[in-house]
């Protein structure tokens, strides 16, 4: 496995993301959900909205690396607060 670098942080994110998605599972069998209509007027599920936030938060990141040169924690405070609000409006 010499072709990526394996760092603590790495396997701290790809853990957390795991653990993100079979916590959703678990949810999604243990207390099944109807879609609902938030301010984007589509019908979102509890998976459909750890999509959006994780696919923000990648864009978030991503531009923060590429406009500043402040420390990455943050991009995590941002991340969460973008979180936060999608979960609860979207």
């Amino acid at each position: 496995m010499e072709w990526m670098a394996w760092t603590v942080p790495t396997a701290i994110f790809f853990a957390v993301i795991a653990s993100l998605l079979i916590l959703f599972t678990i949810l999604g069998i243990r207390y099944p959900e109807t879609p609902r209509r938030g301010v984007l007027m589509i019908e979102t599920t509890r998976g459909d909205r750890l999509f959006i936030t994780l696919l923000g938060s990648a864009f978030v990141n991503a531009a923060w690396l590429g406009l500043t040169d402040l420390p990455q924690w943050w991009a995590l405070g941002i991340c969460a607060i973008y979180a936060a609000a999608v979960f609860r409006w979207v």
